[in-house]
């Protein structure tokens, strides 16, 4: 930028329409660096939803543990890169996105002894900010909504990459976080009991959250 600002500066020997050219882009190149931030801001990322899993774990009788997911959701935050304050978290999910590989249990899972989907079409998990563990992890004390209720969820988040997209456009790649987050939750806590007085269903919840979140 420096360099090509004193190349084509006004006073140097550049004549003519290219050098009328020469000088206006000099102009417009030096304001565009002086309108830049001096030091790092928080910025807002926005949760890709094409590299985004939200998956869970739950007994079946004791013999497994069922692996299901969320289809459908969304989410952002804001990160500071400079002092790495994590903050502003919001995480949004489609109850009726569930998806088990099984139709037939798929559809009891969105009906009223789970997840209710008719009713409550949103399990909503928020946090103020996220406190750091180590160079790349945090931990994420937040609450989840779900099925009206409102109570505390801690996650275990790992910033696994922060960096300029390979796969990103020619002239202008997006600057992308990835992040693995892992939490639990006993359901029986949000009213959802069925099946647990024969263990056909166990109470514990484990989560498994994976994205990539873009910069805006």
């Amino acid at each position: 930028m420096i360099l090509f600002f004193s190349v084509f500066a006004p006073g140097f020997p550049a004549h003519g329409r290219s050098g009328r050219v020469a000088r206006v882009l000099a102009a417009v190149l030096l304001a565009g660096s002086m309108a830049l931030p001096a030091s790092a801001e928080p910025a807002r990322y926005e949760i890709d939803t094409e590299h985004m899993s939200l998956g869970f774990l739950v007994s079946h009788i004791g013999y497994h543990k069922v692996l299901g997911m969320f289809r459908a959701g969304k989410g952002s935050y804001s990160y500071d890169e400079k002092s790495g304050d994590l903050t502003d978290i919001r995480i949004e999910v489609e109850t009726a996105s569930v998806y088990t590989n099984l139709r037939k249990r798929d559809e009891h899972l969105k009906g009223p002894d789970f997840l209710n989907s008719g009713e409550f079409p949103r399990m909503v998990f928020t946090a103020l900010r996220g406190t750091r563990t180590g160079e790349k992890t945090f931990a994420v004390d937040g609450q989840l909504e779900l099925l009206g209720r409102v109570l505390p969820l801690s996650l275990q988040a790992t910033m696994n990459k922060l960096a300029d997209y390979e796969l990103g456009g020619f002239f202008s790649k997006p600057y992308v976080m990835g992040v693995s987050a892992r939490g639990s939750f006993k359901r029986s806590a949000y009213g959802m009991s069925y099946g647990l007085d024969n263990n056909w269903v166990g109470d514990e919840i484990d989560l498994l959250i994976e994205f990539q979140a873009r910069r805006r």
